[in-house]
């Protein structure tokens, strides 16, 4: 069967499909317990070295995991996780990916051995209605999950599991994507988005005598101001920014993992940013809690 063909095959059945799919996620969800309404993070990962560098970013992202209410699981969604279509890891035991070149040895060596969590992966399929959600078994956890959960979570206790960024999408379908997982923000899910809101690696002041571009400022400022305004429109449009939006992000990579962030708030959430700095003239490592 050709591609236009079993779409349009499809299409004559939404409903029966969503119907099996709601199904399947309340037999799922029904062995959980629910939970308070879990927060939602957008973490600035920045460079690897900040995995196991004592500095004000390290710190903070020990801070809020202290600050948090123990979570059953933790699903990240990483910059560096690209895939054509979307999936989510469906194994035990995740290896440490150390998906980089041209750092120290120290860094290579690190293991996060923090358990999958396979049910809660289930449930995430069950979940989504829009598309077809895949089950991975050879991801394991890349750096812009494990550099920021080290220092979290450093006892690696908490089953965690990714899904990948379909890269073919534009941000709308991402955002969307996201507020059919907010089920399993009252299932005890920390879902923890991991990317930067400026991310130019072209240009950075490897020197450091830049300390922050000028547009990289104001493209920081438009999405910090768009989110105290919970007005993520122009955020999701953010590509009509023209040569401001190209600087800030050449590739959106970096970009995408917002969109589940801001897909995933709700009009009750409070806004809490931390780490509200520029690094290296062209990468912000603005980060956010919704709770």
């Amino acid at each position: 069967m050709d591609r236009k063909h079993f779409l349009k095959t499809l299409a004559l059945l939404p409903l029966a499909g969503v119907g099996m799919k709601l199904n399947e996620l309340h037999k799922i969800t029904d062995n959980f317990i629910g939970t308070e309404k879990m927060p939602v993070l957008f973490v600035g990962h920045g460079s690897p070295m900040n995995a196991i560098t004592d500095n004000i970013y390290s710190r903070s992202w020990k801070t809020i995991g202290e600050s948090l209410t123990v979570p059953k699981a933790i699903l990240c969604v990483s910059a560096h996780w690209l895939t054509n279509g979307t999936a989510v890891t469906m194994v035990e035991h995740p290896k440490t990916i150390h998906d980089f070149g041209g750092f120290p040895d120290e860094l290579f060596k690190v293991q996060y051995p923090a358990p999958g969590a396979v049910d809660y992966a289930k449930m995430a399929i069950a979940s989504v209605t829009s598309t077809v959600v895949h089950e991975d078994i050879e991801w394991g956890l890349d750096h812009g999950a494990w550099s920021v959960l080290k220092n979290m979570y450093p006892k690696a206790n908490i089953p965690v599991f990714q899904m990948s960024i379909d890269y073919a999408k534009p941000p709308q379908y991402h955002f969307n994507l996201a507020k059919e997982l907010y089920a399993l923000r009252k299932k005890g899910v920390l879902i923890v988005a991991s990317g930067n809101i400026v991310h130019n690696l072209g240009i950075i002041s490897w020197d450091g005598k830049v300390k922050a571009y000028d547009w990289a400022v104001e493209f920081d400022t438009i999405v910090k101001n768009s989110i105290l305004e919970n007005n993520p429109t122009p955020l999701i449009e953010y590509q009509k920014l023209g040569k401001l939006a190209m600087l800030a992000h050449p590739t959106n990579d970096h970009y995408l993992p917002l969109m589940y962030t801001l897909g995933l708030r709700d009009k009750t959430d409070t806004v809490q940013f931390f780490n509200e700095t520029l690094d290296m003239g062209s990468l912000s490592m603005r980060s956010v809690l919704f709770s």
